[in-house]
């Protein structure tokens, strides 16, 4: 359950996200605060995707020798 909800946060963030901080100022790094957002949430997805497959239990097992099946 967590995973999912953990996969679930960039397509949240990025989707709905964009309906509240859609504006053009503050600029943040010289860029537009909507495209900071979703540059912000580019790198988050890589990072929570990173820890979703750290705790999936599947790739433990794929890493120990172990023969998975669906």
């Amino acid at each position: 359950m967590l995973l999912r909800v953990l996969a679930a946060l960039p397509f949240i963030g990025m989707l709905v996200g964009i309906a509240f901080v859609n504006r053009v100022e503050p600029l943040v790094l010289g860029m537009p605060f909507v495209l900071a957002w979703i540059v912000m949430w580019v790198i988050l997805s890589s990072i929570i995707m990173a820890i979703v497959y750290n705790l999936d239990s599947s790739n433990r097992h794929a890493a120990a020798g172990e023969e998975v099946r669906p």
